[in-house]
């Protein structure tokens, strides 16, 4: 059964955010919150949990992973970034949003899709993530906790626990956003596409 532990949504308690990166760091999966609903995550080159949050979300190798990131600088150097969309990201970001790019070769292979070698990426504006991430020092793989058949993200720390405590290895409970999954912006081609209309203001995009 999952570990369940409670953080404080405006001030995480570093003794509490260490245990986490703790279990992390010894190659555990994790339910957390952000600011569109929870996530399922490991650290990056963790193929065994990899694996687990493929069968948790029941999903195959094109399915895209997201690198959850703790700024922009620590973004930079595992995606292929132009200038415009530079500005872009730097604009929207700390928010909901999710791009897609190529990844650079500081990304595992088996993160990327198979056969556009893209990546998701985000900066999360939520206090608890941004403490765990801050504290492993590196993104964290991650992928939105959807369970299959339905459409948005699990949003409760203690229904994970009791619906996924035994597929998970820690739940962080603690609040989410309000608006549902992250708006998805598919930058691997050259021009920004919207991939999904989700949580974060899209009124700068020609769609």
């Amino acid at each position: 059964m999952a570990v369940f532990i409670e953080i404080h949504p405006e001030d995480p308690q570093p003794r509490l955010v260490r245990k986490v990166v703790d279990r992390l760091l010894a190659g555990e999966v994790i339910a957390l919150p952000t600011d569109s609903g929870y996530a399922i995550a490991c650290t990056l080159g963790n193929k065994e949990g990899l694996e687990r949050i493929r069968t948790i979300r029941q999903v195959g190798n094109k399915h895209h992973f997201t690198l959850l990131c703790h700024d922009f600088a620590q973004l930079g150097s595992l995606v292929i970034i132009n200038n415009s969309f530079f500005r872009l990201i730097k604009a929207l970001t700390p928010g909901p949003y999710t791009f897609i790019m190529k990844g650079t070769k500081e990304v595992p292979r088996m993160t990327l899709n198979p056969k556009k070698a893209t990546v998701g990426a985000r900066i999360p504006d939520h206090n608890i993530t941004q403490a765990i991430v801050a504290e492993l020092g590196e993104p964290l793989l991650s992928s939105t906790l959807i369970l299959p058949g339905e459409d948005e993200p699990m949003s409760e720390g203690w229904i994970i626990n009791d619906h996924l405590g035994n597929a998970l290895d820690v739940v962080v409970d603690g609040p989410v956003g309000e608006d549902g999954p992250t708006t998805v912006i598919d930058l691997s081609e050259g021009e920004a596409m919207i991939e999904r209309v989700g949580a974060g203001d899209i009124s700068m995009f020609d769609i």
